[in-house]
């Protein structure tokens, strides 16, 4: 189910937020549990099992792992099983066929390919890592053992950063989960639909629109009704202004549903991690890691860079460990070889900057905005290589060789305001103008209410857009 859809705002949404209010404090868990539960069966219901699964697997081995505290073996064991047997699932799922056709290309072999794991369990690469986060925190001894089965399904399986993340780990919420009486007040209620209500106007008012500018290149996967200009018939300028746009939608999808995400889980009594912060405003690809996707970073230096020796053991060892973690950041994002790419592709530039060009762009001014959205729209189009409609070779054919085709001009005048208000939006100019008008109650209610009315009818009158993410 599609946070941005009639059927959750005006069923799924209130009937699960009225039953969590009214429940006894003690039932609280169970009923987010619960509700969490059928959101996860309403997009796919047959990876259900997988679901219990794995709530069970990392379940038994967090109590395993207490158990057995002064044998470390056993413990090791316990860890052990944990994580292989929540990757093993995300392997399976995600990455089977793609390793089975890599196979099949390098050694001119014809390896059948399974059938049935074309389409993922909802939100596996996000909850995967959140179980890995809990086995692994347990295992260094960084939080308790989960003792109730019901709290500790809430936590997987929570319905607000499932689909989407931020990637919450467990010690973050773990202190919320157990408090049950004024666990969330009136104030961060307000707060939650706040962050609820821009984050949905980020994804349909924005992300949607602007995204329709890449689809009229590209066109639509399935619908040979829809015309399109088709990427072999664009002119370079025109490609790069529909990468332009596909830019502005990913950040505004991806970080519109974080922000979803974030404001529900206020609503419910939870403060997740900031997932974005103004990533297009950074001044070098470092700083741009830092506003980007910001649980998925610190997941990885947490739990992959670190335990590899991170930067203490000598710059040699640490290329390798940054290598490790940015071909693992773009294999997380795809069963690909566009993602690869572009996960190495981010290491090659992240290297540079640490060996020598970061002291100078820290003294520009304009120039390193400049570099660094030039080579992130560069990382976007190795992105979206593999989608239906875009030939990775060809793309970038497009955007470096100079080449005719159908003029930008068109597309200019018909998108010229989007791009400009989508541009305003990824500045902190925003964030400004909202806490002037959030200052008074008159004008902080009319900015949420006109908002809530327009997108949500933009989302009545118009297909429903899935989630980007969906696909990685």
């Amino acid at each position: 189910m599609v946070f941005s859809t009639v059927a959750f705002l005006f069923r799924f949404l209130p009937i699960t937020l009225l039953l969590y209010y009214i429940a006894p404090y003690k039932l609280k868990n169970a009923v987010l549990f619960l509700c969490s539960l059928v959101f996860y069966c309403w997009g796919e219901v047959k990876f259900f099992p997988i679901m219990l699964v794995l709530i069970a697997i990392n379940y038994i081995s967090g109590l395993a792992l207490e158990k057995f505290d002064k044998h470390p073996k056993v413990r090791l064991f316990w860890m052990l099983l944990a994580v292989l047997g929540s990757l093993s699932m995300l392997v399976f799922f995600k990455y089977t066929n793609f390793i089975i056709t890599s196979i099949n290309a390098l050694f001119g072999l014809s390896l059948a390919t399974l059938q049935g794991v074309e389409v993922l369990p909802l939100g596996i690469s996000f909850y995967t890592f959140q179980t890995l986060s809990y086995s692994i925190d347990v295992y260094r001894r960084e939080v308790k053992a989960e003792h109730n089965v019901i709290d500790f399904g809430a936590y997987v399986v929570m319905f607000p950063q499932l689909i989407a993340g931020p990637i919450v780990k467990y010690r973050e919420v773990s202190d919320q989960l157990h408090v049950y009486k004024k666990r969330y007040s009136l104030a961060q209620i307000e707060e939650g639909v706040t962050l609820f209500i821009f984050g949905l106007a980020k994804k349909v008012l924005l992300a949607d629109t602007i995204g329709k500018l890449w689809t009229d290149i590209i066109g639509v996967a399935g619908d040979p009704t829809i015309t399109s200009v088709g990427l072999a018939n664009a002119s370079t300028g025109l490609v790069w202004l529909g990468i332009l746009a596909y830019s502005f939608q990913l950040y505004f999808d991806f970080s519109g549903y974080s922000m979803m995400g974030i404001g529900m889980g206020k609503m419910l009594g939870f403060n997740f991690p900031n997932n974005f912060d103004l990533p297009y405003i950074s001044r070098s690809i470092t700083e741009f890691w830092r506003r980007w996707h910001i649980s998925l970073g610190s997941w990885f230096r947490e739990y992959v860079y670190i335990p590899l020796g991170g930067n203490r053991c000598g710059k040699a060892r640490q290329i390798l460990n940054l290598f490790v973690v940015w071909a693992l950041t773009g294999i997380w994002h795809g069963a690909n070889w566009n993602f690869i790419c572009w996960g190495l592709y981010y290491f090659v530039l992240l290297m540079i900057e640490k060996t020598f060009l970061l002291p100078y762009l820290k003294k520009g001014k304009v120039w390193p905005h400049i570099y660094t959205l030039f080579l992130v729209v560069v990382g976007w189009a190795m992105f979206v290589g593999n989608e239906p409609g875009v030939q990775f070779g060809l793309l970038f054919q497009k955007m470096f060789v100079p080449s005719a085709g159908v003029s930008p001009v068109y597309f200019l005048r018909s998108y010229a305001v989007l791009l400009v208000v989508s541009f305003i939006c990824c500045t902190p100019l925003i964030q400004k103008i909202w806490d002037v008008l959030k200052k008074r109650t008159f004008t902080r209610l009319l900015t949420l209410g006109t908002l809530l009315v327009v997108t949500v009818a933009y989302i009545v009158g118009s297909t429903n857009s899935p989630f980007l993410y969906f696909n990685f």
